[in-house]
């Protein structure tokens, strides 16, 4: 099952020439989540090569104008398009009270809006896992989002099925389903056939938050932590006032959760990001500091590590648009490179 992880928007606050506001897609197998929908996200989804896609879900971290502005356009864009399948929107407490303010400026709907408002547990399965909502600490009701996959069955051991006599065929499919099968008069279990249990994939997408043990516990072992980086170390009082995080810290947070890669995004206009990039890296080297349209691919841990594509969303029959040459420093094909 394909895991990727677009940047549609990487500002922090307000758009950019270069960066728009918060929105990033995550697309799971056949499922599509958004993760935040700042001003403009249906544009920039055109823009990237993807397209107005229907989504399953948009999950809001906050009730930040920067991080749902978008949702009016988006939503009356499906509506003029005769989108009938139910969309799936989740936020922290208040976003039953926005949505139903936001309502006279999206009008009617032809489609129905499955509200759900959490700040912690489970908010929306999905094939193999479900995406979980976690409190984080900002200036207003806040969360995170992590999706969690369920844990797989071990590798098959070909040798130790041959030694059982077990055929090849369906039967072998039985068993790495986790069913036991009956050959011969004899009961043969999956253990028998099975190595151990291999854990499956985890992205950890944090929101506006200062750092919180939230994000840290959520994020251990993550396959990818997406982490705001709105202030250089040397403002951490500015953070600490407004309660955002430095890339130091989101740097910190990433090496104490020991996560394969780190992406610093919500990118004031005040700093480089090169700036922000080299500040987390010192305390995480696998840091990148993706623009709009960058892609991470996600394979599971057997098959690699997970990949920067940069612009990868952008895309012009089946190649990708050349990188500029601030993106192209960020380029991890494998952890610490």
């Amino acid at each position: 099952m394909e895991l990727w992880v677009t940047f549609v928007g990487t500002a922090a606050s307000t758009p950019t020439a270069a960066r728009n506001t918060s929105a990033t897609l995550v697309v799971h197998g056949g499922t599509r989540v958004l993760v935040d929908c700042g001003e403009g996200t249906q544009r920039q989804l055109l823009r990237s090569g993807i397209g107005l896609i229907d989504l399953d879900a948009i999950l809001v971290t906050h009730l930040h104008a920067d991080h749902y502005l978008g949702l009016p356009g988006l939503l009356k864009t499906y509506g003029l398009r005769g989108r009938e399948t139910p969309l799936i929107l989740c936020g922290p407490p208040g976003t039953q009270q926005l949505f139903d303010a936001l309502s006279i400026v999206i009008g009617h709907l032809p489609f129905a809006i499955d509200l759900r408002e959490s700040e912690s547990g489970p908010v929306l399965d999905v094939p193999n896992g479900a995406w979980h909502a976690f409190s984080t600490r900002h200036s207003i009701r806040s969360c995170g989002y992590a999706l969690v996959e369920d844990s797989r069955p071990g590798a098959f051991n070909l040798d130790a099925a041959r030694a059982l006599g077990i055929p090849p065929g369906p039967l072998f499919g039985v068993l790495q389903r986790g069913q036991s099968i009956e050959l011969d008069g004899q009961q043969i279990s999956p253990d028998q056939v099975l190595g151990p249990a291999r854990s499956g994939r985890r992205v950890v997408i944090s929101g506006d938050t200062e750092p919180c043990d939230a994000t840290r516990e959520i994020s251990q072992g993550a396959d990818l932590l997406v982490h705001e980086a709105t202030f250089l170390d040397d403002e951490r009082a500015r953070a600490r006032e407004t309660r955002h995080s430095t890339a130091a810290e989101a740097g910190a947070i990433a090496s104490d959760a020991n996560v394969a890669m780190l992406a610093i995004t919500h990118i004031s206009s005040r700093f480089f990001p090169r700036d922000l990039r080299r500040e987390a890296q010192e305390v995480f080297p696998n840091t990148i500091c993706p623009k709009d349209f960058d892609q991470i691919e996600i394979p599971f841990a057997e098959r690699g590590t997970p990949t920067l594509h940069i612009g990868g969303a952008r895309r012009i029959d089946g190649e990708v648009l050349p990188p500029t040459a601030d993106s192209a420093a960020t380029v991890v094909k494998q952890p610490g490179l």
